[in-house]
């Protein structure tokens, strides 16, 4: 059973997915480049907002769980895992 997060996550990649498809046509049909624009902004908004959703699943399920056991190794693997995610997303 996924988590609401991760479930919410995944609504979000699909609506994302049909706006591609969308975004798609558009260009293939030759729509104006500003509404096209737009609705790309529509995705990175879906995908960035996904992206929140599985790092607070993340936080509160794998890390929280990495960093309540006593391995030390894992737990800098967390860290690093998470430092890496989040300079990626501020690109």
């Amino acid at each position: 059973m996924l988590s609401e997060n991760r479930q919410k996550a995944l609504v979000s990649f699909k609506k994302a997915q049909g706006s591609l498809l969308g975004i798609i046509k558009m260009i293939e049909e030759g729509e104006y480049c500003v509404d096209i624009m737009q609705q790309n902004l529509a995705v990175i908004g879906l995908l960035r907002s996904a992206h929140e959703m599985l790092m607070e699943s993340h936080l509160n399920s794998c890390f929280k769980n990495a960093m309540a056991s006593k391995n030390s190794k894992r737990k800098q693997e967390m860290t690093d895992e998470i430092l890496k995610v989040t300079k990626l997303f501020n690109k």
